[in-house]
């Protein structure tokens, strides 16, 4: 859809400005409002229908789901109930400013994450990742007859994705192209990807920022034009600086400010990436010389980029579900950044040694800071009467607890959610022992506005979000 469909009283929600092989949908506009019609005004379930999901999976559980990390509150708070707090040491610490939004659920179980049969044991890293959104058992093979589960995510998609371009969107920072079999005879597919289609479908998931730039905006009808435009430093918002000027030309001051503001952050992703790939075609050394162009060596550029680039594709309802891998399971990636030089799984394995644990806590800290990046983005960004975050729910969490006995046991799980996502915000809520994490899935899919649904993977009934 282009500009022209600017000829009525509103503006349709699906409107692209279109151009050259650019396609910029919009964010939500008062223009696309009919006369007397407000945001507030939607029924429960329309708006439950319209929450966005982004699911973010840390591979490695956290120090504080051991038993002396717990006993120091490294990631599950002393207090249980509303107006916790978290100790500089604890893991979660950099997510403070956003308290009022989270919900940490602590000590529920990922068991289909653990062997089920003797073949299966030590295969956990090669099983995790394919169990977090599925709460399913994986099969145990390397040939193409995979099966586990359907992931949340899709779920949701399936029900709410289907009327945006994009049902749902799936991205990864460390490479997750690793064809064929993987140790302990488990299939690669079931630890390159969190976000699953069907029992036996597993979706690709994006690292490049530059394949996900092109796919929500477009770079050229062709690969040759793509080619051709990547080798200027000109934006895609030239090919559509006409209908940008038609564009404003029939909104308001309030809409023309906000136009302006979402082209100018289009704008700005496109130069750092530009920036990257410049940077990254130079000649000089790279710490990650096999990855795209596009892809940046910093960890924290990476992320945020990324984190930017979904903010987008929310706000212009591109699509409303997301999913996020924040590394490789048995990764030996360093972040000198975090204070720590050990690589990752080596510092997860930390022998149950206090120094190990607190070392090995330096690094998760430093990884999960960057998430209220995100938190931050969507709290800033209005769509219509609320904030992004305010209509999102955001799942954070592993299928792993104690990294360095892939203990599955008190796995650690976070949700972030404003006035319109059915969360209360400020609980810390401890589930007895042996709930498995997929009950409070089930209640989660309950607040996306999936009622019906009655079990999922190994749950054994609901668990309350908003209660002690």
């Amino acid at each position: 859809m282009t500009s022209s469909f600017l000829t009525g009283k509103h503006i349709h929600r699906r409107t692209f400005l279109q151009g050259a092989g650019a396609a910029v949908a919009l964010p939500l506009l008062d223009a696309m409002l009919p006369a007397g019609r407000l945001a507030s005004k939607l029924s429960p379930a329309s708006a439950a229908g319209k929450t966005r999901l982004i699911c973010i999976e840390e591979v490695h559980g956290f120090p504080g789901c051991n038993n002396w990390g717990a006993s120091q509150y490294l990631f599950a708070p002393e207090k249980i109930g509303s107006n916790f707090e978290m100790l500089p040491t604890n893991v979660l610490k950099p997510f403070e400013p956003f308290q009022k939004y989270m919900t940490i659920i602590s000590n529920t179980d990922v068991r289909m994450a653990e062997a089920f049969a003797t073949p299966e044991i030590g295969g956990d890293h090669f099983r995790s990742s394919a169990v977090f959104l599925t709460q399913s058992h994986p099969k145990q093979t390397q040939g193409s007859d995979l099966y586990v589960g359907t992931s949340l995510d899709q779920m949701y998609a399936r029900r709410f994705g289907q009327d945006t371009v994009l049902p749902s969107m799936q991205f990864s920072i460390e490479s997750l192209d690793q064809a064929g079999g993987c140790t302990y005879n488990y299939s690669c597919a079931y630890t390159d990807s969190i976000s699953w289609e069907s029992p036996t479908k597993p979706l690709p998931m994006i690292r490049d920022p530059r394949v996900v730039f092109d796919l929500m905006f477009g770079a050229g009808a062709t690969p040759a034009e793509r080619i051709a435009h990547r080798q200027t430093d000109r934006s895609i918002l030239d090919w559509i600086v006409g209908e940008v000027a038609h564009l404003k030309s029939e909104l308001g001051a309030n809409d023309r400010r906000w136009m302006e503001n979402y082209l100018e952050n289009i704008r700005e992703i496109e130069r750092r990436i530009q920036l990257t790939e410049k940077r990254n075609t130079s000649g000089d050394p790279r710490e990650f010389p096999e990855a795209p162009a596009g892809v940046p060596d910093s960890y924290g550029e990476h992320i945020k980029i990324l984190f930017d680039l979904q903010v987008l594709a929310l706000q212009s309802n591109l699509t409303r579900v997301i999913a996020l891998k924040t590394g490789r399971d048995s990764s030996n990636r360093t972040f000198p950044e975090s204070g720590s030089t050990k690589s990752f799984h080596p510092a997860s394995h930390h022998g149950n040694r206090q120094d190990a644990i607190l070392e090995y806590n330096k690094i998760c800290q430093w990884r999960a800071g960057f998430i209220p990046h995100l938190l931050e983005k969507l709290q800033s960004t209005m769509d219509g009467d609320a904030s992004l975050l305010d209509k999102s729910i955001v799942l954070f969490g592993s299928p792993m607890a104690d990294a360095n006995l892939h203990n599955h046991r008190r796995c650690p799980l976070v949700l972030f959610g404003g006035s319109q996502s059915g969360l209360g915000g400020n609980l810390h809520l401890k589930a007895p022992d042996g709930t498995p994490m997929a009950n409070v899935m089930l209640s989660v899919m309950h607040k996306l506005g999936m009622d019906d649904v009655q079990t999922f993977g190994d749950s054994t009934g609901t668990f309350p979000l908003n209660s002690v």
